[in-house]
């Protein structure tokens, strides 16, 4: 197999000057600080140009001081885009004048908030929602009782054709609530 050669640009093993914390110092004077783990990621990424050596305590990166004047460089050009000149068109500061209500039309401290409009929307959906669910369950209730006459009305069909005793029938000796209420002094609705 062939080595390969080091490429002509390439730096020396010699131009790997630099620490993790050395970096870091040049990033903050440069006034983009950045932490540890973003400088490793840095240097991971390829962004540095730099060489991982074995220490006694573990790997540590050794980074080209050229490389981080090239990134530092780039963060500079890239931020100063960002923040660029403002647009023609766009409105001046003049909007962030203070428009604050004289003391006898502001809030008392204590009042409540108002409800905005999707505030008050959710509230309509919620008490709409609301009555649909107690009408759903008036629906079932009565599916119910219509399901034990139902029921009931089987089981002495099958007690009828087995022979055995009505299950539903009052037994004697037991209460029945029908039997033992006074309905001629109650008004119609308790019934």
């Amino acid at each position: 197999m062939i080595d390969a050669l080091p490429r002509p640009d390439a730096p020396s093993r010699e131009q790997f000057t630099l620490t993790i914390d050395d970096v870091i110092l040049l990033y903050e004077r440069a006034e983009f600080p950045r932490p540890r783990r973003r400088i490793q990621k840095y240097c991971a990424r390829g962004d540095l140009e730099c060489l991982k050596v074995e220490t006694e305590s573990g790997e540590k990166y050794l980074i080209t001081p050229a490389s981080v004047e090239r990134h530092i460089a780039l963060i500079q050009q890239t931020d100063a885009a960002r923040r660029g000149p403002p647009r023609p068109d766009a409105p001046e500061r003049a909007q962030e004048q203070s428009h604050a209500l004289p003391d006898q039309e502001r809030a008392p401290t204590d009042a409540q908030a108002r409800l905005g409009a999707a505030d008050t929307r959710y509230v309509e959906h919620l008490e709409d929602e609301n009555k649909f669910l107690r009408g759903q369950l008036n629906i079932k209730d009565d599916q119910i009782k219509q399901a034990n006459i139902l029921t009931q009305g089987l089981q002495r069909l099958i007690a009828g054709l087995t022979g055995t005793p009505d299950p539903v029938a009052p037994r004697q000796g037991s209460l029945h609530l029908s039997s033992h209420i006074d309905t001629s002094s109650a008004p119609a609705d308790q019934l």
